[in-house]
């Protein structure tokens, strides 16, 4: 069953909780992550606290939950929902305080988490997904998984309204593309795997970390960190999206323009084939 945990205790995803002077709630002032279970193990745990805790370090939120405390309630949780395949969202926030625009004193931050059913979208995975160019309207700390997703929000659902399954964001001011509205991209031209570098622009993702670190030079690809163009994009053999929902998807089509021969291509599902292998190993 689908289980939320608030201020350290588990409850009904039905039970209203909202704290109206908590700072996320009036700021977006706090910071998230998302995991995914595999049977019943959180994949890539280690990683995504690591993030969690460079984020609640760059927004100055004080550290007050021990890796070996969000391990075992990501554990509790899982095994008192009884879900086996799903994904996990948790926050934390700067926590409770009367509403000032300056960090507030003595304050103490609050942890929220919920546990869903789902698993990734096979079939995307095998036929790929469309999607556009979305002018990249964020703040300038992208690199910082905070709970203000508006920038993304709006980029989504602009790709929404037009029945794609993506958006593909670029700075206007530089013509270069960042990444995903929630995913990091990838192009492959000639052989070479293009992404953006790792700066304030993008955020570090747990998937594409794991790519970039670990299987790519296992399997033996160039890969470049580099900004490219929107044009350029379309120019490439292939492309594709990573994060912890989509693993590796192909993308087949931006701005209604085919990416290659307009079909999946064989750099992106080696690398899936090999991130579903890391899975196995890890939780399985």
């Amino acid at each position: 069953m689908e289980l939320g945990f608030f201020d350290g205790e588990f409850i009904s995803l039905n039970e209203r909780r909202v704290e109206l002077e908590d700072r996320g709630y009036q700021f977006g002032d706090g910071i998230y992550e998302a995991t995914h279970i595999y049977n019943g193990k959180c994949f890539a745990l280690e990683r995504h606290l690591a993030r969690c805790r460079r984020s609640l370090r760059e927004l100055r939120i004080p550290v007050t939950y021990m890796d070996e405390e969000l391990t075992a309630i990501h554990n509790d949780i899982i095994e008192k929902s009884g879900i086996k395949d799903g994904s996990i969202y948790f926050q934390i926030t700067r926590g409770i305080a009367k509403r000032t625009h300056y960090f507030p004193d003595k304050v103490v931050p609050l942890l929220s988490m919920t546990i869903r059913e789902g698993t990734p979208n096979a079939k995307n995975q095998k036929e790929g997904i469309r999607c556009m160019f979305f002018e990249d309207i964020r703040w300038l700390r992208c690199d910082i998984k905070t709970i203000n997703l508006l920038g993304n929000v709006l980029a989504k659902q602009a790709g929404h309204e037009k029945g794609l399954q993506g958006t593909i964001q670029y700075r206007k001011d530089t013509n270069l593309v960042t990444e995903g509205s929630s995913s990091n991209f990838f192009i492959v031209k000639d052989g070479v795997i293009w992404t953006h570098p790792i700066s304030n622009l993008i955020l570090k993702g747990v998937t594409r970390s794991i790519l970039v670190e670990e299987i790519i030079p296992k399997l033996g690809y160039t890969i470049v960190e580099k900004a490219f163009s929107p044009e350029f994009a379309l120019t490439a053999d292939e492309a594709f999206a990573t994060s912890t929902s989509l693993e590796v998807t192909p993308v087949i089509e931006i701005d209604g323009k085919k990416i290659g021969d307009g079909k999946p291509g064989p750099v992106a599902a080696s690398l899936l084939d090999a991130y579903h292998e890391l899975i196995q190993k890890e939780c399985y």
